[in-house]
Order: structure tokens, then sequence, then C-alpha cells
């Protein structure tokens, strides 16, 4: 039985952040909530004798985008139009880069199992979106409110060889595109969409098989799905004998299974040609130099930043994959955290909580101080760590202080070596066998003692005091 290797490439759909649409001034508004065909003109609708007009600041979002990748910004770049023909694509046509991209030659590094590996950026362009198609019962009907709204393509090479490796490349790039400000990366709103072009061929090949394309995937489970499905299907294909045909696939979210859409177009099948109605864009040094100099930190920087301040790379990695956790850890650091410790608690138990109530950190009410201060008492030994994890809890959904909690609530940890002798006693008397057993050898019921003391403490012992009375007495 032949092993084979799956080849994919991504393309990488991202809505912009602009005030306006990509070719008029209509708003930007969210095509999810708004009222159907209320941010729509002349030019978005396709009306006859419009001419668009280049949004500026979506080619500022572009080079910015561009330079983060690491890719040549382009002097001249052109748009064109790509003739295919859609019920929610008004003109019949879509305006795009092709020949001539704003950016193009990056690169992005990604880490898989501990490894990290290069992934080239054939090329950042921009382009429009389509209006949304609703089917009900016989009828469809259409929405241009996200018409025109501002689009960059993010076509990488074909140098990803497993599901898990296009996962890390789709979840690395969010989290650039989410840093820079250009898109807030909403996949559930569709402001960011994948498609992946798969082929498989036997390991050790250097051939470029026959590849499909899987498009309009808008989660990243969908996407490493659809992959795995496809790679599968595609190899029993062949070792049935069969042919793989180019064509478009969607994903049955339902079935887990990739479906026939139509037959795979060609380049020549779009009929590009220069856009008429447009200049091309001439992208000179300075305006670059301004927009680098515009550049926030981004991931990696960010992360080798946090390793230097005594955090893992596992850890780090994890903290700044969510702009919003890498500003909530620093704000917890601003205020006198430690960052060890704190790092510890928020990829500990506050993911924790976060993931079993489906919250984001936008909505975590502990303040980053109130964080700071809970870990002081834990390091102070007014509670211990077990007591720790259920003011936390308290927090979480209170909002109230960490102070507030163990005072209203007697949680203080027991310290007092008195208090705790005559626990320890009480339990050495009242277990005879156990304490035989211990002292014939059997050290590990060391642990069931200090259980015992803490049972009784209501949690609230020092275990480690507790746990030093004991060999003690034993």
């Amino acid at each position: 039985m032949t092993e084979y290797e799956p080849v994919i490439g991504l393309e990488v759909h991202a809505e912009l952040l602009t005030e306006s649409k990509m070719f008029c001034g209509c708003r930007v508004v969210d095509s999810t909530s708004a009222e159907p065909n209320t941010a729509v003109c002349a030019v978005c609708s396709a009306q006859p004798g419009v001419l668009p007009v280049i949004n500026a600041r979506a080619v500022d979002y572009g080079i910015m985008v561009g330079l983060a990748l690491h890719c040549r910004i382009n002097e001249f770049s052109q748009f064109a139009r790509k003739s295919y023909f859609y019920p929610d694509l008004p003109k019949g046509y879509q305006i795009s880069q092709y020949e001539y991209p704003l950016a193009s030659d990056g690169w992005l590094d990604i880490e898989v199992e501990g490894t990290t590996k290069r992934i080239g950026i054939r090329r950042a362009h921009l382009e429009e979106d389509t209006g949304k198609s609703f089917h009900v019962g016989d009828h469809s009907l259409i929405d241009l409110n996200r018409a025109g709204v501002p689009l960059l393509e993010i076509v990488s090479e074909p140098e990803l060889r497993s599901a898990e490796e296009a996962e890390s490349y789709a979840r690395k790039l969010r989290s650039i595109l989410v840093y820079l400000g250009v898109t807030h990366g909403d996949m559930s709103k569709g402001v960011l969409r994948f498609e992946a072009n798969v082929s498989v061929r036997p390991v050790g090949s250097d051939e470029f098989n026959t590849r499909t394309e899987i498009k309009n995937l808008n989660s990243i489970r969908s996407l490493v799905r659809s992959v795995r499905y496809e790679v599968q299907r595609q190899s029993d294909l062949y070792e049935a004998g069969g042919v793989v045909i180019q064509q478009t696939m969607g994903f049955n979210e339902a079935t887990g299974e990739t479906v026939t859409q139509r037959i795979k177009e060609q380049a020549d099948d779009y009929r590009y040609f220069p856009e008429p109605d447009l200049p091309p864009v001439y992208v000179n040094e300075e305006w670059v130099s301004h927009l680098e100099a515009e550049l926030p930190e981004l991931p990696d920087a960010k992360q080798e930043r946090f390793v230097e301040l005594g955090l893992s790379p596992q850890d780090a990695a994890v903290l700044v994959a969510d702009q919003g956790v890498a500003e909530y850890f620093e704000a917890v650091l601003a205020a006198e955290g430690d960052a060890k410790s704190v790092a510890n608690w928020i990829t500990g138990e506050l993911f924790r909580l976060m993931n079993a109530g489906g919250h984001e950190i936008a909505s975590v009410k502990i303040a980053p101080s109130e964080l700071v201060a809970l870990i002081g008492l834990v390091d102070g030994g007014t509670i211990n760590a077990s007591t720790a994890k259920d003011v936390l809890a308290e927090m979480f959904e209170t909002g109230q202080s960490a102070q507030a909690i163990v005072s209203a609530k007697g949680l203080a940890q027991v310290n007092d070596t008195a208090a705790l002798e005559a626990v320890v006693m009480g339990i050495i008397e009242a277990n005879p066998e156990e304490v035989q057993s211990y002292r014939s050898g059997k050290e590990s019921l060391i642990g069931w003692f200090v259980g015992q003391a803490m049972r009784e403490l209501r949690g609230q012992g020092n275990a480690q005091v507790i746990n030093q009375l004991f060999r003690e007495k034993l």
C-alpha cells in the first residue's frame, strides 16, 4: 500500500476594518446583524455609469500586513477584473489584483510539535467582497451590504504538509492580523475565511498532483476537519486506481465530508484584464517607511520578550496567541505581579474558568490588580492554593476583590502552630493502625494523614506546616 503525503496551500480572505468600502463611500456594517441592503449605493450595487475609487486606508492595511509577513511591497500594483457569474456578485466581475499584487514573496514561521517551519507567502492582494445569498424555501434573496467590503487575500505557497501545519499557519496568521488591527478576526461573522488547496502524492515524490480547492471555511476547526477528510479521500482514490479531478469543493459540517460544487476554473477562465476605471497604485519608500513605523509589537517579538521575563516558550506562546490575553497578562505585570506566577494562574485556572463558560478575556471581571492581590494572599500564607482556586472562581463570577471574599467567608488559612498541632495529635490518636503502618515503613501514608487534617480544617490549614507536624509527631 502506497503511503501518501499531503501538499496544502491556503488562501486566507480577511475583511479589513476600514470605515468605508473598497471602492465607494458606503459604510462597512456587520453583515450578520445589520438590516439587509441598508449600506448600498450605486457603485457597490453596480449601476450603469458609476466609477469606483480606491480606499487609501485599505491599501495602508495591505502594506502593513505585507510588512508583517516579510513580503516585498511592490512599487507598482494594479487592479484587474475577474469575471465570473454569481447572483451575489452585482457586476458579474470582481475587482481584484492578480498579475500585479500589492505584496509578494514573503514568509511566515509556524511551529508544530516543537519544530519551526517556514512557509512561503506567494502574495497578498486587495479585492472586494461579494454580497450574501439567503435561501428561503424556493426563493433566494440577496443582501448587498457586504458587496464591496475590502478584502485582503493572502496566498501561501503549497508548503504545508499536514492538517496540523495548516492549523498552526491559520492560527498564527489570524493572530498577526488581529495584532495589526486590520481585522477583528471573528470567524463566526465571516470576516476571516479560509480556502484550502489540497493534493496528495507518494511520500518521497516531488511532483504536484491534481488539487482540489475547499471553499469558504469559516472556522479553523472546519479547516482541519475538511483537510483531513480530503487528504484521505484522494489517497483512497489513488489507491483504488482512480483519478482526482480538479474541482471546487464545499465542506458539509454535519457529515464531515467534502462535496463537489463545480469543476475548478483556471486563471484564463476568469478572463483577467486591467480594471480600466482604476489607476495603478504606486507605493514609494516614504509611504512604506511611514507605515512600518506604525506597526505594533507582533506575536513573535512579544513571545520572545515574555521568554526573557522568565516564561517557558510554551507558556509565552499560549499567552501571545490571543492579543487580549497578552494585554491582560501585561496589565497584571504592570500591577507588580510576578511573571511566572501570573502566567501559571492565567493559563491554568483562569483559562479553565473561561473555557467552562465560553468566555473571552474581554468579559473577565477580575481586575489585573486583584489577580496580583490573590497571588499575594497565597504567597503570604493567608490562604492556600486550593482555597485560592475557589476564591478565583467567585472573583470570576462576581468581580469582587480577593480580600473581600476571604474576609466575608472566613477563608483565611490556619497558621497557628498550636491549633494545627492539636488537630494533628487528635488524628494520630484516633488512627492507631495507620500510625503503626507508617512507623513500620509505609511512609506514603503521610499524604493520608495530611488529607485528614485538611478535611477537618475545611481546607484552610497550612498544608506545609501540617505535613511537618505529622512527620515530627509520628
